[in-house]
């Protein structure tokens, strides 16, 4: 009868390790169903032990390997971030630092002229004013190329006279020296308190400056006459000249500079047409016949009298940057200021009128506005929009009314031709007389 009982397994051929014994079916590599053993059957010929003893190490030393390249990745994505980090600190730090624009400083200005400080810093000290004589016996003058302002007014007789600011410069010679008139009161209560230096005046000019805020320091008394200087070869009453340094000695605590009067821009008024101010023409009387020219060398303006240029003490002639010509309202008044009988002019300096102001070789036409003595004028264009001034020293002229003020343009540049050559077909122009 045949054998029905079926074969037995392999020992270490199937499909797992942990069926039968590895120590039945033989000698090495002879189990049954031969053939080589499975993927997942191990190394021939070892016991169940043996392989489980080396899948242990196996599986250790893997995660040795996975720990270490896990290890690596850790310190690669670490150092990469920090290295992001700090890239990006000194992004920022950098973008922080230029960010920032860089602090500007404005520069500080002289109250009177609108020019830089010397020095950086406004002297702490007043306005200065000086009352000059314009006769022609008074000239040449002294100091008035070294004023911040200069006013010019009428006076008896259609003679003028000065009135010399000094602010954030001085001079070592200023004169001559004459009395005070009336419309010297109007002129220095815009200038903040300043001192006055005068040769005297009638007793209604004395007491009028008495009214207004004003540090009167009349020469011809003992008080302030120490600050007079006469000069050799000047005669009475032309020889009273004076010094700024030992005047303002004369101002004791008063360290305040005064507010500004007039506004400034290195831009042109937006009215002004290029050239239209080469000169101005003012004939106050056949003594004070005066033309302001504009000179592009110096870029200022030249002062000349009918008889010609008008000179001071030591040379040069009398130069500044601004030449305001207010038309004001005068009066003769009833005081009378000398033996011949002449009368007080009064001017009247609330209210408006006509102003041409000359700077850069242009002038602009407008109106004058004031509102009180204890404020300046203010100026305007015939369109509404401020005046400005050229930052530099200023003439304010008091003209009366009915005494013509004439503005005269530059010429214009000389005409130009075009000629042609032959050279091409095409003709090529050319500029000539320039």
């Amino acid at each position: 009868m045949p054998d029905t009982t079926p074969p037995r397994p392999p020992l270490d051929g199937g499909a797992s390790g942990d069926h039968g014994n590895g120590d039945e079916g033989g000698g090495e590599g002879s189990g049954q169903g031969g053939g080589p053993p499975s993927d997942s059957g191990g190394s021939p010929g070892l016991t169940r032990k043996e392989r489980r003893e080396q899948s242990s190490k196996g599986s250790t030393a893997w995660w040795w390997v996975v720990g270490a390249v896990g290890l690596l990745a850790l310190i690669i994505v670490g150092a990469a971030v920090a290295t992001a980090g700090h890239t990006k600190k000194k992004a920022v730090a950098t973008t922080t630092t230029t960010a920032a624009p860089p602090a500007t400083t404005l520069p500080v200005t002289c109250p009177l002229t609108g020019t830089p400080a010397p020095g950086g810093t406004v002297p702490g000290r007043p306005a200065l004013a000086a009352k000059i004589g314009n006769y022609s016996g008074d000239r040449p003058s002294a100091g008035l190329n070294q004023a911040d302002i200069v006013f010019e007014e009428p006076v008896e007789g259609a003679y003028t006279r000065l009135v010399a600011v000094f602010q954030c410069t001085g001079s070592d010679l200023v004169g001559d020296l004459r009395s005070a008139r009336q419309p010297d009161a109007a002129i220095l209560t815009q200038l903040s308190n300043p001192l006055f230096f005068h040769a005297g005046g009638i007793q209604p000019v004395l007491d009028l400056l008495g009214t207004v805020p004003v540090q009167d320091k009349n020469v011809l008394d003992s008080a302030s006459s120490s600050v007079v200087i006469h000069p050799a070869g000047r005669y009475a009453p032309y020889a009273t000249f004076m010094a700024t340094g030992p005047a303002w000695a004369l101002a004791g605590a008063d360290v305040t500079p005064p507010a500004p009067i007039f506004t400034y821009s290195a831009a042109l008024p937006p009215a002004a047409a290029i050239g239209s101010g080469q000169s101005i023409h003012i004939p106050f009387s056949t003594d004070a016949d005066v033309t302001w020219t504009w000179n592009p060398a110096t870029g200022t303006y030249l002062r000349s009298y009918a008889t010609g240029p008008d000179t001071l003490v030591g040379g040069g002639q009398t130069a500044t940057s601004n030449v305001v010509a207010m038309t004001v309202p005068t009066a003769v008044g009833t005081w009378v200021e000398n033996a011949q009988g002449g009368r007080e002019i009064e001017v009247n300096a609330i209210g408006s009128g006509p102003v041409v102001v000359l700077r850069n070789g242009v002038a602009t036409s407008g109106t004058w506005t004031r509102t009180s003595l204890s404020t300046p004028a203010t100026f305007a264009d015939t369109s509404g929009q401020p005046i400005t001034l050229a930052p530099g020293g200023t003439w304010e002229e008091l003209v009366p009314q009915g005494i013509p003020v004439t503005v005269t343009a530059a010429p214009p540049p000389p005409a130009t031709s075009t000629t042609t050559t032959s050279a091409s077909k095409s003709s090529t122009p050319k500029t000539t007389g320039r």
